[in-house]
């Protein structure tokens, strides 16, 4: 069990007080299943002011007694640890915060308030013991003193819950979701993230006790949604959420389309096709607005159905769904920047394109409609959404050409605008009259830049436009249609690497 040295050392500022500490919590669960923790907790029967007074580089801004030690490590994990004295929390008027913190005097008291048995166990850290296995016994006997150095403490048999994994509530579990409602989102989201299952007293308190949940602020309710999202496991999540009662008190709409058909084209009912989609992206490990708008994409169909079984119509779906989606990020309390992606992902999913049929005009309608730089995500939402459906093949040549189209629609064009001198540069220059050896100049200079870009410079391309006005007619239009030939070219060889790019032809 490796503990870092940021936490034994402050373990061994507090005992060398006289004070207990132990380390604590999620960090431990992890620990003991061999993951690396997220972070480091630390409990301990010191108050707050001691704690305070033995770490000058900390804070307590909360009235639960928490200091926050700021260790100066390099590892983001442990720049700040958390220590909280033993405590025994009151009633839960608002179901999420206690309505006044007791110190508690042992571990065990502390434990026994905390909300699943996997969170409710300790280490007791033995310093001692580790430097005596360090400095002065054999390899042989050093395994022994390190497995000594440590003690768990589990009264509630949390390790025993990791080893089946297994999600159990400490003591009553009507008792700790009354007293925090977050806890029961917390449950699905620890199942989720980690694979468990709910232990059948712990889903059926949480069944009977799920409309708690309305009275936790969104923002709490938003990020272990987020939590579960980014799991590996998120449409399981999702369906955790519903069959525990807890789904409509987040995403009622969702469940809008919970056994509503849809037509020839799909093979899964809406709600399916919802986590079938958030599936698929979660399994490519898309980023989490993707997710979003996968689960999300056709939550407007349930209310534009009309007409039933193989020819059912959704018209307008895309339209009610970004509505919708706007709807659930606005109360769910997403940023704006995140809301104004999603909302585009899920306006603009349903675009046509079949190569051929569809004209880079049309194209390009949709790249300012949805924005360029959220093309990569629209096509990641259709490849969720195509795999939702029950096809095979999440992208098929169409959208492999469509991929193409949007880049080479979306390039800068090879043009004189692209140099860092102009016509006017140029009349000025030579102390010409507007006409076509103004553009016969620019195509030369375009075909010398694009050869070598260094040649893109002002005062570069001022001394070559001197020389270039001393040449005779039919010097300079030869010379510029030879120049417009390789412009050419170089727009081909463009066009051939961008197709490659995408495997079309």
């Amino acid at each position: 069990m490796f503990i870092p040295a940021e936490i034994k050392k402050i373990i061994k500022k507090i005992t060398e007080q006289g004070f207990e500490a132990f380390v604590v919590g999620g960090c431990v669960r992890d620990l003991l299943r061999g993951a690396e923790p997220e972070d480091w907790d630390i409990t301990t029967n010191a108050a707050p002011e001691k704690l305070t007074a033995l770490f000058p580089k900390s804070f307590c801004e909360n009235k639960f007694g928490t200091v926050t030690v700021l260790t100066g490590s390099k590892s983001p994990k442990l720049k700040e640890v958390e220590i909280t004295p033993f405590r025994i929390e009151a009633k839960y008027s608002d179901k999420r915060h206690p309505d006044m913190v007791e110190w508690a005097k042992t571990i065990e008291e502390d434990l026994a308030r905390r909300d699943f048995t996997i969170n409710a166990i300790a280490i007791s850290y033995n310093l001692k013991l580790e430097t005596y296995n360090l400095t002065k016994e054999t390899k042989n006997k050093s395994s022994k003193l390190q497995a000594a150095s440590y003690k768990i403490i589990d009264p509630y048999n949390g390790q025993e819950d990791l080893k089946n994994k297994i999600i159990r509530a400490v003591r009553q579990a009507k008792d700790r979701f009354s007293e925090d409602a977050l806890r029961m989102l917390r449950a699905a989201r620890f199942a989720a993230t980690l694979g468990f299952d709910i232990e059948k007293e712990t889903a059926k308190a949480i069944k009977e006790n799920s409309a708690l949940l309305s009275e936790i602020s969104q923002e709490r309710i938003r990020d272990e949604f987020l939590k579960i999202i980014m799991s590996d496991r998120a449409s399981d999540g999702i369906e955790l959420l519903r069959e525990l009662g807890l789904l409509k008190y987040i995403l009622p709409e969702l469940e809008e389309g919970y056994n509503i058909g849809q037509n020839k084209h799909h093979v899964y009912d809406c709600y399916q096709h919802f986590l079938l989609s958030l599936k698929y992206a979660s399994q490519k490990k898309f980023n989490q607005n993707v997710r979003i708008a996968s689960l999300l994409h056709d939550v407007g169909k349930p209310r534009s159905k009309r007409g039933e079984g193989l020819n059912s119509t959704f018209y307008s779906h895309e339209i009610i769904g970004a509505k919708i989606t706007r709807q659930i990020l606005f109360r769910l309390k997403f940023s704006q920047k995140d809301s104004e992606k999603i909302i585009k992902l899920v306006r603009y999913h349903l675009f046509y394109y079949n190569a051929g049929e569809v004209t880079e005009s049309s194209v390009r309608r949709l790249v300012k409609n949805a924005g360029i730089e959220n093309m990569e995500e629209l096509l990641q939402v259709r490849m969720a959404d195509r795999i939702g459906s029950g096809v095979p093949k999440a992208e098929p040549y169409k959208l492999r050409h469509l991929k193409y189209i949007i880049e080479k629609v979306s390039r800068d064009p090879l043009s004189a605008k692209m140099l860092k001198i102009n016509g006017n540069d140029i009349i000025k220059i030579l102390d010409i009259k507007p006409g076509p050896k103004i553009g016969q100049i620019l195509d030369i200079l375009l075909a010398g830049a694009l050869a070598d870009p260094k040649k893109n410079k002002k005062e570069i391309l001022e001394k070559e436009v001197k020389k270039l006005g001393e040449l005779s007619e039919k010097e300079l239009i030869s010379l510029a249609e030879k120049n417009r030939k390789e412009v050419e070219e170089v727009e081909i060889k463009e066009d051939q690497m961008t197709k490659k790019k995408y495997w079309v032809s």
